[in-house]
């Protein structure tokens, strides 16, 4: 390739080049014949001071840049490096506009021409990637890169990725590569004319297509390798004594300990099977949970010739289950193992509809985008599951179009059927001995029976059950959602279904009893009625908000049976009456026209047979709406729980109707323990002073039917941790007042200073993380520490993570889901702070509903639910800081009533056993700092 590249980064000392940011550090690489050739790299001086905040990201001080040049003086130069050129950058958008801007006043204009992002490029060329920061693609890639936030080190890892996605785009078919040149033309950076010229060297070639490669119908796509029947698996006994497992286990398994424990609970759960019985689990972190229940089950599998189904809560989980601890398994059985992870069918791709989008001219961004990523990824893709990729938010979107949602028209008229991705994963499925499914999948089949034939059950990560049932079981209705599936459907006037529908019932001469315009009149008063039914629901909202102080991120408001009888709930129901029959007026409409195309046995085109499958799919999901309506308004049980959420800065668009039932015992006993021989239930938190009761309640699982097993950590944790509580903070009870939240802050700051960051803080109110979050920031004692905070800081909950464990001084702000799940193994991680005791506010809906339950049965609900829930909720949020053997850290807890109250020391018995401090903030920081030394 004789084209020149310059890989350009930029090091600035803000976003903001009209505010007077500027540059302080510029790298331009050059690559020329697939080669790079030349670095350039200066400091540059921006003539005002550098930020605390850049200089701790970037590593570049005052000092470091006064004796540099400005900017004006290496202008022309890089005008000189960058004629001819196609300018690169990761973010192109950032680097190219602030260099031009600079360029500019410093007199050079027309400069740049075409311009490469090589963030869109990875987006098309590894589609799969988590993560499209450089930081992170670098670890993946394994590319040194040893000064991210430096422009130099930046620059030169930025050309290497360059250089192997180009390598990446040379791989792939000529029919893949001319089907993104063809979309290339709507991408934001010119990747058009790198396409084509690749393209132009590919087909100079004979192409030989990979092995593993075919193409059907002008899409290329990865072969599939079909599964051994493990039912042709010869038995094997399972090793029963100690010796026997080591025997199987150390010689194969890398790093692998004998644990006593480990072998007791592979031993219980190989019994539970063979007996037929239910059990349940608590295993501490360390103990090897998954290899403890993977090896049994995977006797058991063999013997009965039938899978055993492993249940997680998170997908990560799942894939880690796979990918990890049974490849580790399959070095050491004796026998192959056939693994799978099943998912619903609107997880997989129809490549009928995915190859009649091709057809389509699509200018929207987020679309083009989306159909590149998935022609690249079928030449890689074994599964066909959708969320092996990282869409856009309008991917997203897209996704709706192609998933699979079964067959319409006759099955064997798909001219995808041979490679379908669902029939696989089914047929996979049959020939597995481990099924790993996720918990709402496994309680769907309960209803549903998509899963093979299974009777053995593994339930990872149970403490997630009871939740997960009651969202399974339950439903919710988003206005939102219902308006975007009103307007895909859309009119005559609008070219969406509906128009795309009608037109073809025209050409196919039909006549449906229900005409067009009845249909649209349904659609448009469907579309007001449904405007008024959630106005008055957000005026409910509105009204309950006014009688309540606490900010929290969604105002919740239970619908109670009161409520239910006076007028204004009335109104509403008979509004929602309105909506629901005009919903199965044009459900009716709709459902009849598929029918009357299906019976006329006419033959369609692709486009057309294409089309019908994905009305199919919508008419699907409409009558789900249809459902939930009724459910919800109409004819909702009277011991589910109904409640609204919403923001009320954003109504009523924020608006969701949440009806779930309050005790899901019965369901799960009926749906589950019931038709299975044996399930087993485990996670690291279910006890509670070295009792699984409370577990066992929820999930209306009798103590004498059940085997019950605590296995504690075998970490030695009073080495390890210490918990301290701070005696000179006020006692919180009900919401926090300002002068509590300024204590908090100011106590956290000076713990900041002791362990230099690395501190993790827990709270149980967004109100309060936000108000102590400023005061922390804007008091300005921590300018030099990266401050980062749920729901302020921009990025998910895993992007947050990456980020603070990328500084060397951060802190972490969290609530909600930072109490479980978050893995921050090491130094990274040496402090972590609870600011109060995690009780459920009493007003949240589930909580309050159970709360008048436990009333009307004479019990106390402190002490029979809101004090266990807390008790786990505590032990989460604890088991974040030691996530293995070499961890050391302190837990530091703001909250006094787990000193001063009796039932404090519930909390403390329900954790390992480890030393506990208390006194005012001199004493805690002391303790501190010797411990952390």
């Amino acid at each position: 390739m004789s084209q020149k590249y310059v890989v350009v980064d930029l090091e600035t000392t803000g976003n903001m080049w009209e505010k007077g940011d500027r540059i302080i550090q510029l790298s331009a690489v050059v690559i020329q014949h697939s080669e790079i050739i030349d670095q350039y790299t200066t400091f540059i001086n921006p003539g005002i001071s550098i930020p605390p905040f850049i200089a701790e990201l970037t590593g570049i001080e005052d000092g470091m840049v006064e004796e540099a040049p400005r900017f004006c003086e290496i202008a022309e130069k890089l005008q000189k490096l960058l004629s001819n050129a196609v300018f690169v950058a990761h973010n192109v958008l950032f680097d190219l506009g602030f260099l031009r801007k600079e360029m500019e006043e410093a007199g050079y204009f027309n400069v740049f021409s075409n311009a490469i992002d090589t963030v869109e490029l990875t987006k098309i060329l590894m589609p799969e990637s988590p993560s499209y920061k450089l930081s992170e693609l670098s670890d993946v890639l394994g590319f040194d890169h040893d000064r991210p936030h430096q422009a130099d080190s930046d620059a030169l890892v930025t050309a290497e990725l360059l250089l192997m996605l180009i390598e990446k785009a040379k791989q792939l078919p000529v029919v893949t590569l001319e089907k993104l040149t063809e979309l290339a033309f709507y991408l934001k950076s010119d990747i058009g004319p790198l396409f084509h010229e690749l393209l132009k060297e590919q087909e100079a070639k004979i192409e030989n297509l990979a092995e593993d490669l075919e193409v059907h119908r002008g899409i290329a796509l990865k072969k599939k390798s079909f599964p051994i029947n493990s039912q042709d698996i010869e038995k094997h006994p399972y090793p029963v004594t100690q010796e026997e497992k080591v025997q199987v286990l150390a010689s194969h398994i890398a790093g692998f300990q004998a644990r006593e424990m480990q072998f007791d609970m592979m031993d219980t759960i190989h019994e539970a099977f063979v007996e037929q019985k239910h059990t349940v689990i608590e295993a501490g972190t360390g103990t090897g949970k998954s290899l403890a229940y993977l090896l049994p089950a995977l006797y058991v599998a063999i013997e009965k010739q039938q899978p055993v189904m492993i249940s997680t809560y998170t997908t990560q989980m799942q894939e880690q289950i796979l990918n990890n601890e049974i490849r580790r398994l399959e070095k050491a059985v004796s026998f192959p193992i056939q693994a799978c992870i099943v998912k619903g069918r609107n997880h997989y791709i129809n490549l009928l509809k995915f190859e009649q989008t091709l057809r389509e001219q699509e200018k929207h961004y987020d679309i083009v985008l989306t159909k590149m990523q998935i022609l690249v990824w079928l030449t890689r893709t074994e599964t066909g599951d959708l969320d092996e990729l990282n869409f856009t938010s309008g991917g997203h979107l897209f996704r709706y179009r192609i998933q699979h949602d079964g067959w319409f028209m006759e099955k064997n008229k798909d001219a995808w059927l041979s490679r379908d991705f669902y029939l696989f994963a089914r047929e996979k499925a049959l020939y597995s001995n481990i099924i790993i499914t996720n918990h709402s999948m496994l309680l769907l089949d309960t209803e549903k029976d998509i899963l093979p034939n299974y009777q053995y059950v593994i339930i990872d990560e149970a403490h997630h059950l009871e939740r997960t049932a009651r969202k399974c079981f339950g439903e919710k209705l988003e206005y939102n959602s219902v308006k975007y599936w009103i307007g895909r459907l859309g009119t005559m006037e609008k070219n969406f279904f509906f128009k795309t529908l009608e037109t073809l019932i025209k050409n196919k001469n039909l006549k449906p009893t229900t005409h067009s315009t009845e249909l649209e009149e349904a659609f448009l008063y469907m579309d007001e009625e449904l405007d008024i039914l959630y106005a008055q629901l957000s005026k409910l909202l509105v009204v309950s908000r006014q009688n309540r102080t606490l900010q929290t991120k969604k105002d919740l408001l239970r619908i109670t049976n009161d409520m239910k009888t006076n007028s204004n709930w009335r109104s509403i129901v008979m509004c929602a009456e309105r909506v629901y029959d005009q919903h199965q007026l044009i459900k009716n409409g709709l459902e009849e026209r598929l029918h009357l195309i299906r019976d006329k046995k006419e033959k369609l085109v692709l486009a057309e047979q294409a089309f019908i499958e994905e009305m199919n799919s919508f008419i699907q999901k409409w009558a789900t709406i249809g459902a939930k309506i009724k459910d919800i308004f109409i004819s909702p049980a009277e011991e589910n729980i109904l409640w609204l959420q919403g923001d009320l800065k954003a109504l009523p668009n924020s608006i969701t109707i949440r009806n779930e039932p309050e005790e899901i015992g019965s369901i799960l006993k009926e749906n589950l323990f019931a038709q299975k021989q044996s399930v087993v239930l485990t996670s690291a938190t279910l006890s509670i002073e070295g009792s699984l009761r409370f577990f066992l309640d929820e999930l209306g699982l009798a103590e004498n039917e059940i085997v019950q097993k605590i296995y504690p950590s075998p970490f030695k944790f009073d080495e390890m941790a210490k918990l301290l509580i701070p005696t000179d903070l006020p006692e919180i009870r009900g919401q926090a007042m300002d002068h509590d939240i300024e204590m908090i802050a100011s106590h956290l700051s000076a713990i900041a200073e002791v362990t230099n960051g690395r501190m993790l803080i827990l709270f149980t109110s967004y109100d309060m993380l936000k108000k102590t979050y400023y005061l922390v920031k804007d008091a300005g004692c921590l300018e030099d520490y990266a401050i980062l905070a749920q729901g302020i800081s921009t990025g998910s909950r895993s992007r947050l993570i990456k980020n603070f464990q990328q500084f060397n001084k951060a802190i972490l702000f969290g609530t909600s889901s930072f109490w479980e799940g978050v893995d921050i193994p090491g130094k990274d991680l040496s402090c972590l702070i609870i600011v109060r005791l995690p009780f459920a506010p009493p007003d949240e809906p589930v909580t309050e509903a159970k709360y008048e339950t436990i009333k009307e049965k004479g019990m106390n609900p402190f002490t029979t639910y809101a004090l266990p829930q807390a008790v786990l909720r505590f032990k989460q949020g604890f088991g974040r800081l030691i996530r293995g053997e070499k961890d050391r850290g302190v837990v530091v807890v703001f909250d006094k009533r787990l000193d001063t109250t009796s039932y404090g020391k519930v909390f403390l018995k329900s954790i390992p056993p480890i030393p506990v401090e208390k006194g005012p903030l001199p004493v805690i920081l002391n303790q501190i700092q010797q411990w952390l030394d």
